[in-house]
């Protein structure tokens, strides 16, 4: 999240020499300097690796301030788990560099440091891992509560429903990959019936999204959902609408600054509980502690007060935990 080189950048910036405004020279020793910073503190931590079952310990503290969510209540802030996963959103090497380090030991050490920072509440994808992960967890007395995401396929898997069930989460929420492919389609109202199944658990029934209008949509047609998984950032528009705003298609994933604005305000018009994620793009906005804490104050004082955000935090180099919830505690403050 900060401290390391952002994920996918090798430092190096091409520069048209005729264009000296863009950059003068001190620009550019300045961000040597930050470069070489960011290197040396990489290559310190390489060199005296955690072991494993073991993470960086996070700074200790209180529970963080809790909101309502149906009979429960959930941490305002509420840790992801792409990065413990793997689902980097820039590229196979950087998941692999993620994936590779979690092993279970170090997922549950994990969960334990998220315990230890004030955080009640992790958010994941089901995984046939998350059920290793989160059984073995659970086995050992811990005590984070869990909100599950589906895969992307369980809409056309009916049985999967009942096994994310077994796991104990407080809620699951249609991946917002499906909901996208089925507003794309003009099909909205095929999330309907996979919802359905999700209230037949007994469990809260989330949707997750993208596009604001989604969310609007929804509530115009009064459906049975208990919460919205809403990402600042709609990363999935279709080619056509890329075309209009970009002039082309780009490569990889696109964070456009103008949707966070846009999905915040929905959130604040809609009254059920509103988990927003992608708060630091993906991991774009995480260049100094300064930059996290502004990204995650847009948040935090965007969305309403019984709302909470979703943050990955990758503690291989760092104390992103603990300084995530210090963040967390300062700006609610």
């Amino acid at each position: 999240m900060s401290e390391h080189l952002p994920p996918g950048w090798n430092g190096i910036m091409e520069i048209d020499p005729s264009e000296d405004t863009v950059m003068e020279r001190r620009d550019l020793l300045r961000g040597a300097g930050t470069v070489a910073a960011w290197l040396a503190a990489s290559r310190g931590a390489a060199a005296a690796p955690t072991p494993d079952g073991a993470v960086p310990a996070a700074k200790p503290g209180p529970t963080l301030p809790c909101v309502p969510f149906g009979k429960h209540k959930v941490s305002r802030l509420i840790a992801g788990a792409n990065t413990v996963y793997g689902y980097s959103h820039f590229n196979y090497v950087f998941s692999a560099h993620m994936g590779e380090y979690h092993s279970t030991p170090r997922v549950l050490a994990f969960l334990r440091e998220l315990e230890r920072s004030g955080v009640t509440t992790w958010q994941a994808s089901w995984s046939e891992r998350l059920e290793t992960d989160w059984t073995a967890y659970k086995e050992q007395g811990g005590k984070l509560d869990l909100l599950m995401l589906s895969k992307p396929t369980f809409n056309d898997e009916p049985e999967m429903v009942k096994r994310a069930a077994k796991l104990k989460p407080l809620a699951l929420a249609q991946h917002g990959a499906a909901t996208n492919r089925f507003w794309d389609a003009g099909q909205m109202d095929r999330c309907v019936d996979y919802l359905k199944r999700i209230r037949d658990t007994g469990l809260m029934v989330g949707l997750s999204c993208h596009n604001p209008l989604m969310v609007e949509y929804s509530e115009e047609h009064n459906w049975d959902v208990d919460y919205y998984m809403t990402s600042l950032y709609y990363i999935n528009r279709p080619r056509a609408e890329f075309e209009r705003i970009l002039g082309q298609v780009p490569i990889g994933e696109i964070y456009l600054p103008s949707d966070v604005p846009k999905m915040l305000a929905t959130i604040r018009k809609v009254k059920k509980p509103c988990l927003a994620y992608k708060v630091l793009a993906a991991g774009r906005t995480v260049n100094s502690p300064q930059q996290v804490k502004e990204r995650m104050a847009v948040a935090l004082k965007g969305i309403k007060p019984a709302d909470a955000v979703i943050i990955g935090m990758y503690q291989r180099f760092n104390d992103q935990i603990g300084q995530t919830a210090q963040f967390t505690r300062e700006i609610l403050a």
